[in-house]
């Protein structure tokens, strides 16, 4: 991984170890990282991603409901399409991530299943 300073908080640096894990095309809601974890929460991770999380590919923890990050969403939907994420359009024509199937469960896809964190 490549740490931003060597006083990054623990916890800070299993948030971000959670992210570059995280498969091209496929996403974890900040409640995934934080459940995966076993430990804070949502709002935990967001904080740490806002601080750190330019050292990883930040676009793949997102918010539960798919929409882009605030102010980055240009940036996110370049990396969607070019990963090949799965995306959705409302009713209004914006793209949205499609959580269904761009979510990932933190199993390891060529591992039978078994969990990547055990």
């Amino acid at each position: 991984m490549c740490r931003m300073s060597d006083e990054l908080p623990a916890y800070a640096e299993r948030v971000l170890e959670v992210a570059e894990r995280i498969p091209p095309g496929r996403v974890m809601t900040y409640g995934d990282v934080a459940e995966w974890l076993g430990e804070g929460g949502p709002r935990q991770v967001g904080r740490v991603m806002a601080l750190y999380g330019a050292a990883v590919p930040w676009w793949r923890v997102v918010r539960a409901d798919g929409v882009p990050l605030p102010g980055s969403e240009r940036r996110a939907l370049e990396h969607y399409r070019t990963e090949g994420t799965p995306l959705r359009e409302t009713p209004s024509g914006e793209p949205r991530l499609a959580m269904r199937r761009a979510r990932w469960d933190g199993r390891d896809e060529g591992a039978g299943g078994e969990e990547a964190h055990t």
